[in-house]
């Protein structure tokens, strides 16, 4: 889900992550996330620039109903053709921005990102059409919600033959089984991190951390959750025993009156700098994704032995990412192009190197840092097992109710 990076990382070549989803130990923002509780309701965006065009434009969210999705004719191009400046709507810092400007180079033109801090907020923007966009990176439940509303297109997957480069574990994804509409970009998990020198060495891994009044009174005001209704309720679902993709009322408000009894210990609900409020000092237990987390103990003085990541052993979220192209892309040639440089091993690589998540790209595993992955494959960042990790599912018409959910939790 999201990804934030500070840009102090751009220069870093720290990381690999296993290609294998059970070694994962566990992924979305604009950088005004609010700081309080009634933080990111989501449209705004910002843009980074990485080459000489301008910001894109956001569309004024509409509304608009699923619909049963009908075949649509895939965009005729062929391999490395551009046909117009790329406009990259992504989570956060979730590429170096000096390798969407080395893509920019390469094919002679420029290169604009708009970030989000949502699939929630994102939607809208692309429903409405005409935003402007090429390429979106939406997580795994949301593709199956744009497929069944017909808001992003059918892949040309002649004009992407790196495609033979995905790891056949990325392959039959239950969200778009043949991967006619998405190609896996990053995988991670979602779950907490936390400060030694405050919870000491013998915390329990557990959300108990974060909802039970016994435990997290302890650290009141120095707990943060993350802004995003599918997370959060569904780290108060997993503490309580229940999937995160229930469609049970009384399940979902049991998990929102846990999130709402939270928030006196919270100092935050907030999505871009859950990372950096913990290391900073600001709060003692983070509640973030895996990539962000790895990334922000390793340069932080203390690193491994002063803070720790893990998924709770209640069970939390694993997630997939995945490049998309809008229905109404205005340059869809150029956004296959990318997607096919993207999935080159050697970009596969510096990418993940970039932001600690997990590649779903085979052909880059030779060329991947080797610190990360010891990290991941620690027992103590996974305590519940893989079978304890959910993928986030589309729930059809109950996903309003996760929504407003979150917002009656958030006061």
């Amino acid at each position: 889900m999201k990804r934030t990076r500070p840009t102090t990382r751009r220069t870093l070549r720290l990381a690999a992550v296993p290609l294998t989803l059970a070694l994962v130990a566990g992924a979305c923002g604009s950088d005004d996330d609010d700081s309080g509780s009634d933080a990111g309701d989501g449209g705004d965006t910002e843009s980074t620039e990485a080459a000489d065009g301008g910001e894109t434009e956001s569309t004024e969210a509409a509304d608009g109903g699923d619909t049963e999705a009908a075949d649509m004719d895939t965009a005729a191009c062929a391999v490395d053709e551009v046909d117009g400046d790329l406009a990259l709507y992504n989570w956060a810092e979730y590429i170096d921005p000096e390798q969407l400007q080395a893509f920019a180079d390469e094919y002679g033109i420029s290169a604009t990102m708009d970030v989000y801090d949502s699939n929630e907020a994102m939607l809208p923007q692309i429903q409405a059409g005409n935003s402007g966009y090429d390429l979106i990176v939406p997580s795994d439940y949301m593709v199956s919600i744009m497929i069944a509303g017909e808001f992003i297109q059918p892949l040309n997957k002649d004009a992407i033959p790196n495609l033979a480069n995905l790891s056949e574990e990325f392959t039959g994804l239950p969200y778009d089984p043949d991967g006619t509409y998405s190609v896996p970009y990053q995988a991670g998990t979602t779950g907490l991190a936390v400060d030694t020198s405050v919870v000491g060495e013998d915390f329990p891994r557990s959300w108990s951390l974060v909802f039970d009044p016994a435990v997290a009174d302890q650290y009141s005001g120095a707990i943060s959750l993350l802004n995003d209704p599918r997370e959060t309720l569904g780290a108060a679902l997993k503490y309580l025993g229940y999937s995160l993709n229930t469609t049970s009322e009384d399940e979902l408000n049991e998990a929102r009156d846990l999130v709402s009894d939270a928030r006196g210990n919270l100092a935050a609900f907030n999505t871009d700098s859950a990372d950096e409020l913990l290391t900073s000092g600001e709060t003692a237990i983070g509640h973030g994704y895996s990539g962000d987390m790895f990334t922000q103990i390793l340069e932080t003085d203390g690193g491994t032995d002063q803070y720790q990541y893990f998924v709770p052993e209640e069970g939390g979220t694993r997630w997939i990412d995945n490049m998309a192209i809008p229905f109404d892309a205005p340059h869809p040639c150029t956004a296959h192009t990318f997607i096919n440089w993207l999935m080159d091993g050697e970009q596969g690589a510096a990418l993940a190197n970039w932001n600690y998540y997990t590649t779903p790209n085979e052909a880059a595993a030779p060329f991947l840092d080797e610190d990360l992955l010891t990290f991941l494959e620690d027992p103590n960042t996974l305590p519940g097992g893989e079978e304890s990790l959910e993928l986030i599912e589309d729930t059809g018409d109950f996903e309003i109710n996760f929504s407003d959910a979150f917002t009656e939790a958030k006061g």
